[in-house]
């Protein structure tokens, strides 16, 4: 009888690990999704900018803000600079995209291995 109560304080233990676990993984995929919205969104933006760059004459006037004071900047380094921008908001988009997927993965061991701890323990507590 000590063995089995032994034996089901061990597995709640190992349960209440694995729930914190979740926890976390829960936790981090919640930033990362906040993350990912807000890349998206300068994605959105960004391309939106490369659009109407692609509209305007090469001549045009183009101003960078920086601070409080509009700088006037080439069209073609502004371009560059989305471009550039572009690429590194994809580049970040799928490194989040697969950290969500390891994630999931991960959250979906952990609670199978919460969910058989929950059923051995129900076993243990019915046999004592």
């Amino acid at each position: 009888m000590a063995d089995s109560s032994k034996a089901i304080a061990e597995k709640r233990e190992a349960l209440e690990k694995a729930t914190m676990a979740l926890q976390e993984l829960r936790k981090e995929q919640a930033t990362l999704v906040d993350n990912h919205q807000k890349l998206d969104s300068q994605l959105q933006e960004n391309e939106i900018v490369e659009k109407e760059f692609k509209l305007l004459k090469d001549n045009a006037r183009i101003y960078k803000l920086i601070g409080p004071v509009l700088v006037p900047q080439e069209k073609g380094e502004a371009t560059t600079n989305v471009q550039k921008r572009l690429e590194y908001i994809r580049e970040e988009l799928k490194r989040v995209d697969t950290r969500l997927k390891k994630l999931a993965e991960d959250q979906e061991k952990t609670s199978m291995s919460a969910y058989k701890l929950q059923m051995e323990m129900q076993s243990a507590s019915s046999s004592a």
